[in-house]
C-alpha cells in the first residue's frame, strides 16, 4: 500500500487503494478506489482535498435510518451517488451494536450480551458473507465498480470500517491482490482512528458514567477475529474467495475482467 499523499482531517481513515499489486503484476491504478467513512464531518479545508480526488460517483452503504441522524455528505461537484444500504433492522446483532452505541438498556439482549460484542461483530461479519440483502449490495457495488463512468469511485458506510472494509477485501480480492495485504490495509484503520476513538469513548463517558468500555471498544475498533469470521464463512458456504465472488455474489468473469481492466495500471 502506497504512501497516504493526502489526508482529509474530517475522515481520518480515508484512503486511496491505489498502488498495491494485482492480478498480474499490474497494481491498482491511483485515485480511482477510494474508501473513506461518512462524508458529514468534512472541514472546510477538506472540501478542496476531495475535490481534487474528483470521484465520479459515490456508493453510501448506509440505512436510511443511519443518514437521518447523520450530518449529510460533503461533496464537491455533481458525483453519481448510489444508495446501497448494508443493513439488516431486524438482524438482532445489529440492534444489539446500536444499542450497546447508544447507551440503551442491554436486558434484551442477555444471549448477545453474555457472548459479548466481539462475538456480535463476527457474527456480523459472517452475515456480511451469507445474507441475502449483504451479498446483494456488495456484488451491486463490485459491478459499479467495473464500470469506468463510475471512476473514480468513492465508497463509505458510517465509520468507514465494517461494511466499507468487507466491500474492499471483495474489491481487492477480485483484483487478484495477496490476502496478506489485504489484511494489513484492512487493520490500517485502528491506528488512523486511534485519537478519534478516544474522543468517541470520552463523550460516551459523559453521557454515560458507568459506561462498559469493555462492550463497546470492540464496536469502534477493527480486529483480525472479525476478518477471520468472514473468511471462515467463505470457507464454510463455498470453498474459496473465488467460488464466493462467482456463486455467493454472481460476478461474472466479465465484470472481474471488466474491473481489473478499468482499476489496474
Amino acid at each position: 500500500m502506497k504512501e497516504r499523499d493526502w489526508a482529509l482531517v474530517g475522515a481520518p481513515n480515508a484512503r486511496d487503494l491505489g498502488g498495491m499489486v494485482g492480478a498480474g503484476g499490474r497494481r491498482v491504478r491511483p485515485g480511482v478506489l477510494i474508501r473513506t467513512p461518512a462524508l458529514g464531518r468534512l472541514t472546510d479545508e477538506d472540501l478542496p482535498v476531495l475535490a481534487k480526488l474528483g470521484p465520479a460517483c459515490v456508493i453510501d452503504l448506509r440505512d436510511h435510518s443511519e443518514q437521518a441522524v447523520a450530518p449529510p455528505d460533503r461533496l464537491p461537484g455533481e458525483p453519481r451517488v448510489l444508495h446501497l444500504p448494508v443493513h439488516d433492522a431486524e438482524h438482532p446483532v445489529f440492534t444489539y451494536v446500536s444499542a450497546v452505541l447508544l447507551g440503551h438498556d442491554l436486558a434484551a439482549y442477555a444471549e448477545l450480551a453474555r457472548q459479548g460484542t466481539p462475538a456480535a461483530m463476527a457474527a456480523i461479519y459472517r452475515w456480511f458473507v451469507s445474507g441475502a440483502v449483504a451479498r446483494a449490495r456488495f456484488a451491486e457495488a463490485v459491478r459499479a465498480a467495473a464500470r469506468p463512468e463510475n471512476l473514480p469511485l468513492l465508497y463509505h458506510c458510517s465509520a468507514g470500517k465494517d461494511r466499507t472494509g468487507w466491500l474492499t477485501v471483495v474489491l481487492l480480492h477480485a483484483l487478484g491482490v495477496d490476502e496478506a495485504v489485504i489484511r494489513a490495509e484492512y487493520l490500517a484503520n485502528n491506528p488512523l482512528t486511534a485519537s478519534l476513538r478516544e474522543v468517541i469513548l470520552e463523550a460516551m463517558r459523559q453521557r454515560q458514567p458507568a459506561l462498559d468500555e469493555a462492550a463497546v471498544r470492540p464496536v469502534l475498533e477493527v480486529r483480525p477475529e472479525y476478518l477471520d469470521a468472514a473468511y471462515g464463512e467463505v470457507r464454510r458456504v463455498h470453498g474459496s474467495f473465488g467460488a464466493y465472488l462467482r456463486d455467493g455474489l454472481g460476478l461474472t468473469d466479465e465484470v472481474i475482467e471488466s474491473l481489473r481492466a478499468h482499476l489496474l495500471e
